[in-house]
């Protein structure tokens, strides 16, 4: 055991007698673990600091940010000139995330659409 560890563990111990870790949120059930099978070993650490930071990867960033956008239009008066500004960001990212593999149907009210004409279809 190194000498990083021993302090460690040491610590824990000396916190474990003064009762500093009782009581802690989530006590006595079980650990929600992530499943990082497919990340190397070596990777996961740094994985899941980056996930802990709520870093997301480009795709993911993009995706987020082409919702967000999709909403901000839906609010702004499709005369204003921030509106085309917006729109034409909001293509370009379609464009990117396509290219990325990624669908865009989440744009376009794909499901959303389908399941709303459907409740219609049945009045």
């Amino acid at each position: 055991m190194s000498l990083l560890d021993q302090l460690a563990e040491k610590h824990i111990l000396a916190a474990l007698r003064q009762g500093e870790l009782d009581d802690l949120p989530g006590s006595g059930r079980p650990l929600q673990l992530d499943d990082d099978s497919h990340v190397p070993a070596e990777l996961r650490a740094g994985y899941r600091i980056l996930k802990n930071s709520g870093y997301l990867q480009p795709e993911l960033e993009m995706r987020r940010e082409a919702l967000e956008l999709d909403e901000l239009l839906r609010t702004v008066d499709p005369a204003d000139q921030r509106y085309q500004q917006q729109e034409q960001r909001l293509r370009l990212l379609e464009i990117k995330l396509r290219q990325a593999g990624i669908c865009t149907d989440f744009l376009h009210g794909g499901y959303g659409g389908k399941v709303q004409q459907h409740f219609l279809e049945e009045k």
